[in-house]
């Protein structure tokens, strides 16, 4: 088995959407003679599947305040939170294995090395997790794509339980989608169960150990490595810059769901209806027993088309005197409500 490294210029890849075409490009265009397995980790981030609704899965507000990205992947399944703490390892396996379908046995050699390292109670429950004492250390996917198997799983050593929370508990209201929802867990440690003489273990040496029990070798130096060549870099960045960063793909390919917001202010009640189509705004509702002097359809007006993003929604109102339409309100204000960012009192001196 070959083992490909997200590693540039000596420096490890933590942007996830480089990371993501690292995958992808040598999904769809590397075929080695061997299987191939390659680890990764990244800075944090929230990771969609391709038919969910990343504004019905995920608490933007907080990932914006806490420098969170967001990815949306090719394939199906459930938002996990995935970061610099914890290693993920994706493979690909000759499309005859018989491994296709069996989590078991993917996950069997994963077991045969915490097991090493003193962890006891693991089962591999379900359809496809990894439980340690009941709670999920680990959940897999797999597909066959181009007449390979493409799997993978990640391996909490250290979860950041409370971003995990944070960031899988969206804050807008009332959604009416018909995207494909997360199932939510019971998330546990590997790092408690640790035995004695591991517990000082950094992911980067729990990493090495367990890429060893996977590949079947005695140390991370006799892996048959594959480097990528300038093309394969060129290719990567291409597919990363076109479409992993690109906001139509992770906002935009949910076609269309509506939701209302309500807020209550000094001012009077705002309630903004909207519908969303592409990650754009497609109709939207302002209504409430505030006082205005102008038509409050001139904000609608301007609203329309533009992308459901707080800098967009920022520069469409910048032009606006919104007191003429609410009272004392600002912009910023207006555009938490539409986002259901949860309002900050300010206090004066």
């Amino acid at each position: 088995m070959y083992l490909i490294m997200p590693v540039r210029d000596g420096k490890w890849i933590y942007d996830p959407s480089v990371s993501m075409a690292i995958q992808v490009y040598v999904k769809d265009h590397l075929f080695l003679d061997d299987d191939v397995m390659f680890p990764y980790m990244m800075h944090p981030v929230v990771q969609i599947g391709k038919f969910q609704n990343a504004y019905e899965e995920t608490n933007q507000p907080y990932m914006d305040e806490h420098n969170i990205q967001l990815l949306r992947r090719d394939t199906g399944g459930g938002a996990i939170y995935l970061d610099d703490k914890n290693m993920s390892f994706c493979f690909l396996l000759a499309g005859d294995n018989d491994i296709f379908g069996n989590y078991a046995q993917l996950f069997e050699p994963a077991i045969k090395g915490l097991q090493k390292l003193g962890v006891k109670n693991l089962e591999q429950k379900g359809r496809n997790d990894l439980l340690l004492d009941g709670k999920k250390i680990s959940g897999a996917a797999m597909t066959l794509e181009n007449g390979r198997i493409y799997a993978g799983y990640s391996l909490l050593l250290d979860p950041n339980f409370e971003a995990m929370v944070a960031v899988l508990n969206p804050n807008l209201k009332k959604v009416k989608s018909h995207g494909i929802k997360s199932i939510r867990s019971r998330v546990g440690s590997i790092r408690p169960h640790l035995a004695p003489e591991h517990q000082s273990m950094d992911v980067w040496e729990f990493t090495d150990f367990m890429m060893c029990e996977i590949l079947g070798i005695e140390k991370i130096e006799d892996a048959k490595e594959y480097t990528f060549t300038e093309y394969d870099w060129a290719q990567i960045d291409k597919l990363a810059n076109e479409k992993y960063k690109n906001p139509d793909w992770t906002y935009g390919r949910f076609q269309y769901f509506e939701y209302e917001v309500t807020e209550r202010f000094p001012i009077g009640t705002i309630t903004i209806g909207l519908s969303v189509t592409h990650a754009k705004i497609s109709k939207i509702q302002i209504t409430g027993d505030f006082f205005g002097k102008k038509d409050i359809k001139d904000i609608e007006e301007k609203l329309i088309n533009v992308r459901l993003i707080k800098t967009d929604l920022l520069e469409a109102l910048k032009d606006f005197n919104l007191s003429d339409y609410f009272g004392d309100i600002t912009p910023e204000i207006l555009v938490n409500v539409i986002l259901s960012i949860p309002i900050k009192e300010t206090t004066k001196d």
